[in-house]
């Protein structure tokens, strides 16, 4: 028996190389004025949501983060955000491309409930299936920046930003949400 699970670490180990290396590698780019694309993510309500439909006809916050070092980022916006007292719906968006995650996606969604309150749990959507759409739309070189967009009422990005977080991004992000409630508002 003992000769028998060093192989089957092996092949697990190659199996998990082979399936996580198909993870493709696009380079950033500023989705600006582009509609954020159609996908499916799961809150950890456990509720199917379509994006963008779900925000439809209010401005919203996306913060997206390719790997679990981006939440650090994530964690700066947000707190940037309170700490300001800026009024905007903002969701967390972790997105995971790769075959070798969803088939984990229950255990990874149970890590994060246990460490996050489960009054903010209907903030985070964690995108799956549709992993590799959204990274390829804003790129996800240097993962660990969060990707900051900003929605206009109809889906319409605003505002992107990918270069970790800064007090002068914080306060563009918060005149252009200032600009674009106003643009609602006069409609």
């Amino acid at each position: 028996m003992s000769a028998i699970n060093p192989l089957i670490r092996v092949a697990f180990f190659t199996l998990c190389l082979s399936l996580v290396g198909c993870s493709t590698t696009y380079p950033n780019k500023s989705p600006n004025g582009e509609m954020f694309p159609d996908v499916k993510g799961e809150s950890l309500e456990n509720t199917m949501v379509d994006l963008p439909n779900e925000f439809s006809g209010k401005v919203s916050l996306l913060l997206l983060g390719y790997v679990q070092n981006s939440q650090f980022d994530i964690d700066r916006w947000l707190i940037g955000l309170d700490m300001t007292s800026t009024q905007v719906d903002a969701y967390e968006l972790p997105t995971i491309q790769g075959m070798f995650p969803r088939f984990f996606k229950t255990q990874i969604n149970q890590g994060m409930r246990k460490g996050i309150p489960k009054e903010l749990w209907k903030g985070v959507i964690t995108i799956y299936d549709d992993g590799e759409i959204i990274q390829a739309f804003t790129g996800n070189t240097n993962p660990n920046n969060a990707r900051v967009l900003l929605l206009d009422e109809n889906g319409k990005i605003v505002y992107f930003y990918d270069r970790g977080f800064s007090v002068a991004a914080l306060n563009e992000l918060r005149d252009k949400l200032q600009s674009t409630k106003q643009a609602m508002v006069s409609q």
